[in-house]
């Protein structure tokens, strides 16, 4: 499986994050810090797949499915955090694998932002749905034959996951002091908002899942190509 970070400056990108950290700790600036780490998370990761053998078939998948999963948060945007961005990310990285699930997420909340509205939030919304297709594709190689059940619990406790990646920003950003006890308090305020996310995650699923996945599964299976012996190319 090519990785995401391959071709990724580690040693420069370490020193970014020892200074951020140092800066953090000694200007306090934990919001500014925090934004700055996960920018260069995202910088980091766009960059390997720009740098990896991706075919320009995957691209256009990539794209299509990205830009779906951002115009699923338009019709919605008037409920309070019920949309299926979630559930097409999912669905994607469990169909396309890792790379192209956390393309797909973090593609999404950066073009469905043009509409909704962007701000200091869109990295940490770009960052966490990246990482729901990141995680759902490797629950694909730990669990292939995934059960519906288990796919909607999954997309329910991404509900919660993607909650507390938002709550970060904001506890880092606005919150003072800086403890488990202002961390909670910050989460509780929305957790009633993370709990409707969670069910709509499990509600779309519930309703399309095995359906989404099967048509993006064949799709998978035809931009995988072959090589055989005798030099012929063959479809897989």
């Amino acid at each position: 499986m090519p990785s995401v970070l391959k071709g990724t400056n580690w040693g420069f990108a370490l020193l970014l994050l020892v200074a951020a950290v140092l800066l953090g700790f000694s200007q306090q600036h934990w919001g500014l810090v925090s934004a700055g780490i996960v920018i260069l998370g995202l910088v980091m990761l766009y960059w390997g797949f720009e740098r990896s053998p991706v075919s320009a078939r995957e691209i256009a998948v990539i794209a299509v499915l990205a830009a779906l999963a951002a115009a699923g948060r338009i019709p919605f945007a008037a409920l309070p955090n019920i949309q299926p961005t979630t559930f097409v990310v999912i669905v994607a990285g469990f169909a396309f694998g890792p790379r192209a699930g956390f393309m797909v997420g973090a593609t999404a909340a950066l073009v469905s932002n043009f509409f909704l509205g962007q701000g200091p939030w869109t990295p940490f919304q770009m960052f966490a749905w990246g990482l729901a297709g990141v995680t759902a594709g490797f629950l694909r190689t730990v669990r292939p034959q995934a059960t519906r059940a288990e796919m909607c619990l999954f997309s329910f406790i991404w509900g919660y996951l993607f909650g507390i990646i938002l709550t970060l920003w904001f506890w880092t950003a606005f919150v003072r002091p800086l403890n488990l006890q202002s961390f909670f308090a910050a989460y509780a305020a929305g957790f009633w908002f993370d709990t409707l996310h969670a069910v709509g995650n499990a509600a779309f699923y519930l309703l399309l899942g095995r359906q989404f996945t099967r048509i993006l599964t064949r799709y998978a299976r035809r931009l995988r190509v072959e090589f055989v012996p005798d030099g012929k190319e063959r479809a897989g």
